[in-house]
């Protein structure tokens, strides 16, 4: 794991590309892009030349940036004058894939830069749980998919490898301590970074009305085929236990938590919250083309990218010195190779739509008095 000043992202081993999964990912945009383009109707701008300043918290690969920042800039551009320029940061930990960012800004068709000329790119590589961009200096924020990463794990989870499918009890205090901490620190520096007037549209895992943050026959799946990795011999029952992923979804209460009682924390409100059911793209693809064997794949790929490092990471390597390095990388990719292959089985042996609970939130600062 990184060290503790950074959210715990997780980081492809191999060519597999965290925008190829992240196209699941899509799921809850559209809802979450109107507010954001509500938000960029109404946000202070600043006199230029002053720059109008977006942040994008928790970029990745800049994927699922593209189509609300693109959506918020046209908005922007119907309050000001073409040559007013915006000045777009994408943040992120600085493991994060920033060559695939680099690509998306300068190749996808839904880039921002081949829309508008007088739009410009950034790109910092901190942790958003420290104050990463000067106070009062953004207008409109933006934030996918980002802030269910914790920024450590509290400890071991002992009967499963994510803490909402868990029953331990002091396992899921710890996670809730730790989630409750790492978003009043998020909304505490991101109050001091916005703009008055400013705002900063969250979209993150949500939590099922179970309780879990969903996916749960994706976890089932793991879990079963860790299960038989163990009896096979090809993984031990301690390693498993220290496979622990780093993720947990909240509910209303939670991101209501730091703003009680006055309603108002670090200069912000919640001006608007609400919880969806995210689409799963591929059960929808399965419907149109039978193929279950895609279905289980494209989950399988999805599951790869986004938390098979994680769990590979806890393996029991011991390399000898000199080839220590390669041989780690070697055993942990073939690792997720195989955890890939063995859970895109059981999902395509009984094909359904996943659980895919989302929360949307809007934060914003006040305009100062005349």
């Amino acid at each position: 794991m990184r060290e503790s000043s950074n959210v715990v992202r997780p980081v492809p081993m191999d060519s597999h590309t965290y925008t190829e999964s992240s196209r699941l990912q899509a799921a809850g945009l559209r809802p979450a892009t109107n507010l954001f383009e509500e938000s960029a109707r109404s946000i202070a701008i600043p006199r230029a030349p002053q720059p109008i300043a977006i942040a994008d918290y928790g970029a990745s690969t800049g994927y699922n940036s593209l189509v609300p920042i693109s959506a918020a800039i046209a908005v922007i551009r119907k309050r000001t004058r073409s040559d007013h320029a915006i000045l777009v940061a994408h943040t992120d930990v600085p493991g994060n894939d920033f060559t695939a960012l680099f690509s998306t800004l300068s190749d996808d068709q839904d880039s921002y830069l081949k829309k508008d000329s007088t739009t410009y790119a950034s790109v910092i590589g901190r942790s958003f749980y420290t104050q990463i961009l000067p106070s009062d200096s953004i207008a409109l924020g933006w934030s996918s998919w980002a802030i269910h990463w914790l920024r450590r794990v509290p400890m071991p989870i002992p009967d499963h490898v994510e803490i909402s499918h868990s029953t331990d009890d002091e396992a899921r205090r710890a996670y809730a301590r730790q989630a409750a901490g790492d978003w009043r620190d998020f909304v505490a520096f991101r109050g001091r970074e916005l703009a008055p007037g400013g705002r900063l549209v969250v979209l993150t895992v949500g939590l099922a009305p179970d309780g879990t943050s969903g996916f749960t026959a994706a976890f089932d799946a793991i879990m079963s085929t860790l299960a038989h990795f163990v009896d096979d011999g090809v993984i031990t029952s301690d390693e498993v236990r220290r496979m622990s992923i780093p993720s947990i979804g909240r509910d209303e209460k939670d991101f209501r938590a730091p703003f009680a009682p006055s309603g108002r924390f670090e200069g912000l409100e919640i001006e608007h919250i609400e919880m969806v059911n995210g689409e799963d793209r591929f059960f929808s693809q399965f419907q149109s083309d039978n193929n279950e064997r895609a279905f289980g794949a494209n989950w399988a790929e999805f599951l790869r990218t986004s938390m098979f490092p994680i769990l590979a990471a806890a393996l029991n390597v011991d390399a000898d010195a000199g080839s220590g390095r390669d041989r780690r990388t070697k055993l942990r990719r073939e690792f997720v190779e195989q955890l890939e292959t063995a859970v895109a089985a059981r999902l395509a042996a009984a094909p359904a739509p996943m659980s895919i609970p989302l929360a949307i939130a809007v934060l914003s600062k006040r305009r100062r008095s005349a």
